[in-house]
């Protein structure tokens, strides 16, 4: 239900409301432009820590020129545009306020133009130049403090109480369909100043449609689960397209060149940055090795890697601890505000230097108690902690130190010497398929998947000299 219009005049004369820069609609805003950007710095900080950056220079500086040329176009070119690569394979962009915005490689790899990106970065650029996620924010604030107008902001800004603090909590915010769909539009408005082929940027949805259906229903791409994707949104941008002067004369696609940029880039998982076999969880580059507990869910991030309990009542995690030595690392866990424990006891775990000591932690919602050990190898300090309930921590002690003491220096040749599988481009020279070019080319995938990552079927035909997207490596381990 809206307001009035002389009670939404009102309360912005009572309150702050601003031009969007982006639409020129008046609108609540209670947080500053330097306050998004400072927001921004700090959400970066976490971004980074949390997925990671792709290591490959050369792609972030490319990113970054390619994204500023974009932003340029914008209502906000003053901002201090950011954009990165981040060391992710599945299929998403985001951006968080203060013009920072990412793309994953996994998306990189199913993308084959320059026109695509640019639809896919123009839509994440428009969310930042209407200041879509800040709005949100402001709703949430009004609303925390009380004032009665709350049928001004969102139905559903409830969902996000606290997320101003929330850290990594604004990447999950969900916008509207109104603000996704003037994204869109933005994204189409931003490529067409960039001299892009708009006309490129349905093709993204047919890869984001054509992604999730190979998923069997499952998981969809993170760009589809943080972007809601109304049925009609793709018929609303061809459209738009549709709408405008069709002299596509001078705009570029840049598909080859575009392509060669990903020669080389990692495809899937990398398990040099660790990988499960079973419960074995070994990690290449750091080389060490764990074991965790037999038929408990395990999940392998950037920061830490955990396994939890089938009744979600204790869990095992590793980790990095930030201080120089076990014993600083165990003194600083155990002083932590509602943490006690047992005095730290030196010991030695597969022959490397560790401390350990018991704890309880007061939480909101009861006590926690758990084992911790702190262990020296590689020039860093890990953080094993192993923790349930008060009442199922009996149960699940043994199970859980054991899992900790298993922690152990990694030997294995094979294991040590395993490499990602990566992207090569390969231009063909006949008339082909991607199913007959995988019968005598090898790749570890199989001819669906070498064609969803080009945009075609299996069987389709791929003309003579034409550029395709290859898939070479081992198989998983």
């Amino acid at each position: 239900m809206r307001p009035p219009f002389p009670f939404f005049l009102a309360a912005c004369a009572a309150l702050a409301c601003a031009t969007n820069p982006a639409t020129g609609a008046k609108e609540l805003m209670l947080i500053s432009e330097s306050q998004e950007i400072a927001m921004g710095q700090g959400y970066d900080k976490d971004v980074v820590a949390s997925i990671g950056l792709y290591a490959d220079t050369g792609m972030q500086r490319w990113i970054q020129q390619f994204g500023s040329q974009l932003a340029a176009t914008s209502e906000r070119p003053n901002l201090p545009w950011t954009f990165h690569v981040v060391d992710d394979p599945v299929v998403n962009a985001f951006a968080i306020p203060g013009g920072y915005i990412y793309v994953t490689r996994g998306i990189l790899a199913h993308l084959n133009s320059e026109a695509e990106l640019a639809g896919v970065v123009g839509h994440e650029i428009g969310h930042v130049t209407a200041r879509h996620s800040v709005s949100q924010m402001s709703k949430q604030q009004l609303a925390q403090v009380g004032l009665a107008i709350g049928s001004i902001a969102s139905s559903d800004f409830e969902r996000y109480a606290g997320l101003a603090s929330a850290g990594l909590g604004v990447l999950f915010l969900k916008f509207s369909r109104d603000a996704e769909s003037q994204a869109d539009h933005l994204g189409l408005r931003y490529m067409r100043r960039a001299h892009y082929d708009a006309r490129e940027m349905p093709h993204v949805f047919d890869m984001l449609t054509r992604v999730s259906q190979a998923q069997g229903g499952g998981r969809v791409p993170e760009w589809l689960a943080t972007h809601p994707n109304p049925e009609n949104r793709r018929g609303k941008i061809e459209q738009e397209i549709a709408s405008e002067p069709q002299d596509f004369a001078g705009s570029m696609v840049n598909r080859d060149a575009y392509l060669r940029r990903l020669e080389g880039l990692v495809y899937g998982d990398d398990p040099r940055e660790g990988y499960f076999k079973g419960g074995l969880f070994l990690h290449p580059g750091l080389r060490f090795r764990l074991t965790f507990p037999d038929g408990w869910a395990t999940s392998n991030g950037r920061q830490s890697v955990v396994a939890v309990s089938p009744q979600k009542d204790g869990a095992v995690e590793l980790g990095f601890a930030g201080e120089p030595s076990a014993d600083a690392a165990a003194r600083t866990f155990l002083s932590q505000k509602g943490v006690t424990g047992s005095y730290p006891v030196r010991a030695s775990v597969s022959g490397l230097p560790a401390v350990s000591a018991g704890f309880a932690a007061a939480t909101d919602n009861g006590t926690l108690r758990g084992s911790a050990v702190f262990i020296e190898y590689g020039g860093a300090v890990y953080r094993l902690i192993g923790y349930s309930t008060e009442a199922s921590w009996p149960a699940y002690q043994s199970i859980a130190e054991r899992s900790l003491l298993s922690f152990a220096r990694l030997t294995d040749p094979a294991v040590l010497g395993v490499q990602p599988q990566r992207v090569t481009i390969v231009r063909t020279d006949r008339r082909t398929t991607i199913a007959e070019l995988a019968r005598q080319r090898p790749s570890p995938l199989p001819p669906t998947s070498l064609a969803l990552i080009n945009q075609v079927e299996p069987d389709t035909p791929v003309d003579a000299g034409r550029l395709v997207k290859w898939v070479v490596g081992a198989p998983p381990p």
